[in-house]
């Protein structure tokens, strides 16, 4: 687990919000609390849609952040900020599988139950916590590291500056 405190929120937002940084992810939850409060799930429901659409979609659990996006946008979006934000992103199972092969761990992907981002934005300030969840009991924490250097890379590739806590 590694917690990072974001140095510049403006641009961090922006990336987050506007821009595509995220758009790759998988959304697990969103909180939003203006002068409403709003949760979001970001598993897709199934009984939504025909037969014919669920079988054409590309993914079958999660929604992308690109798709939600735009509607965290619209209730964010006005004069004053939220006073609070909550954002869990997943990876989504082809960049696990390249994480695990680059890494050389003996986990395999039916071994991961995600591993997460955990945004929040509060009082002015964002910190960004990562987390992994498996199913099987390993002593080997090369994944978690493996995971925490990919966050870290990600936010750097990306323009976003932060410190370690």
């Amino acid at each position: 687990m590694l917690s990072l405190t974001i140095k510049d929120t403006k641009n961090f937002m922006s990336q987050l919000l506007i821009k595509e940084a995220f758009d790759g992810l998988f959304l697990s939850e969103a909180v939003i609390k203006t002068a409403n409060s709003y949760t979001i799930s970001g598993e897709l429901n199934k009984d939504f849609f025909s037969e014919e659409e669920w079988n054409e979609l590309p993914e079958k659990s999660y929604s992308r952040w690109s798709s939600v996006k735009p509607f965290c946008f619209r209730l964010i979006k006005g004069s004053k900020v939220p006073s609070y934000m909550k954002m869990v992103f997943l990876l989504p199972p082809e960049q696990v599988t390249k994480l695990l092969s680059d890494n050389q761990t003996a986990l395999t992907p039916d071994d991961i139950n995600g591993l997460f981002l955990n945004i929040k934005y509060q009082d002015g300030a964002v910190s960004v916590v990562t987390g992994t969840s498996i199913k099987v009991f390993s002593l080997d924490k090369t994944l978690e590291h493996s995971f925490d250097a990919f966050a870290k890379d990600f936010l750097f590739s990306h323009g976003m500056d932060f410190e370690e806590v």
